[in-house]
């Protein structure tokens, strides 16, 4: 049910983002970093998202004291009964349109994967990396907060960064390596990966998380070379203590790949999506990670995927130099960075009422 209108005389923020099985929760994974520092800061929140077919999604939200109000379709007039006192907005399916709307009203934070592509806001958050040399025409007076300083960090994330990266000689025998590739895993991503670390033939214990039944049904199906040993588990709350815990992990080069370099990870990535690319393309040259995999490399390139996964679990200096690199790149206060900007906005919204 929705929750109705928020008290008067508090810091009310409301969160629209994109989430679903087919888009995923990589919007409201990111948001929930700024979500729950605002909560601490003494901020009502609450995210207008349709979460009711990823309930694991929702119960993460709901455990940082963010409240859910189920996705309208319109997403203005839930926000006119709601009545926040500043709006963020992370999305790629609302139209440009609807943040002029939002924009007459309230102080708005638009968070973007480059180009805001007439996305009009007071605030633009792009956590990507080298986002803070862009250069992308803005409306007169926002303000845009880019890179690496700005990524979003979840509480949990930055309770288990190290104090210093990893060394080789922290490493186990045989590598314990993770692999999992968001909360949806829409591409079925997880089983293709771990047949060709299977097909690799290095000792590995092999963690898989399966977002889905159905895909861990496949991955258990899987037969593991000698010397190695493969585990599914489902969605579970202690990722950043596996991370921690890994000496190698595969992942999607989406969301997850910040609180990656926060943790100081040595990381194989695939890229699944279409805007992840110039990260996937710009962390490998930058060596900060290993490019393993495109989608359709996954299929028509299987070879040359094996090759590089035998590059990353066969170079324990490579994975030493990866750690040292991620590790320096992300330190975990970029939601509190982020928090005190939105605060700070100080134009006066005008409010008509709903039309």
């Amino acid at each position: 049910m929705p929750i109705g209108v928020l008290e008067s005389g508090h810091l009310r923020v409301a969160m629209v983002c994109d989430a679903g099985p087919d888009v995923g929760i990589g919007h409201v994974m990111r948001c929930l970093a700024l979500g729950e520092e605002l909560v601490g800061r003494g901020a009502r929140v609450v995210m207008v998202a349709d979460l009711a077919r990823v309930p694991w999604a929702a119960e993460q939200v709901r455990r940082r004291g963010i409240e859910i109000e189920p996705d309208p379709g319109d997403v203005l007039a839930a926000l006119l009964r709601l009545d926040p006192t500043s709006v963020v907005v992370d999305s790629y399916l609302l139209p440009a349109s609807v943040y002029a709307d939002l924009r007459e009203r309230w102080p708005l934070l638009a968070l973007t994967d480059g180009d805001p592509r007439g996305r009009v806001a007071d605030l633009y958050l792009d956590q990507n990396l080298g986002a803070e040399a862009s250069a992308w025409a803005l409306p007169e007076g926002a303000t845009h907060l880019g890179g690496l300083d700005y990524a979003q960090q979840r509480r949990d994330i930055v309770r288990q960064r190290p104090s210093a990266p990893r060394s080789a000689a922290d490493e186990h025998s045989p590598l314990r390596v993770l692999a999992f590739f968001g909360g949806t895993d829409a591409f079925g991503v997880a089983p293709r990966v771990a047949r060709l670390v299977a097909r690799a033939g290095v000792a590995v214990e092999l963690t898989v998380i399966a977002a889905t039944p159905a895909l861990a049904a496949e991955i258990a199906d899987i037969t593991a070379a000698p010397r190695q040993v493969i585990d599914v588990i489902g969605p579970t709350d202690n990722l950043a203590e596996l991370v921690a815990e890994a000496d190698v992990v595969l992942s999607a080069a989406g969301t997850s790949a910040w609180e990656l370099f926060c943790l100081g990870a040595a990381v194989g990535f695939v890229c699944v999506a279409d805007n992840q690319r110039d990260a996937y393309v710009r962390m490998d040259q930058d060596a900060l990670a290993v490019g393993i995999a495109t989608l359709a490399e996954l299929d028509d390139d299987p070879e040359g995927v094996v090759v590089r996964l035998r590059g990353l679990l066969g170079d324990v200096r490579l994975r030493e130099r990866l750690r040292a690199a991620c590790w320096a790149k992300v330190d975990g206060r970029g939601a509190a960075r982020v928090a005190d900007a939105l605060l700070a906005l100080d134009r006066e919204p005008s409010r008509p009422g709903p039309s």
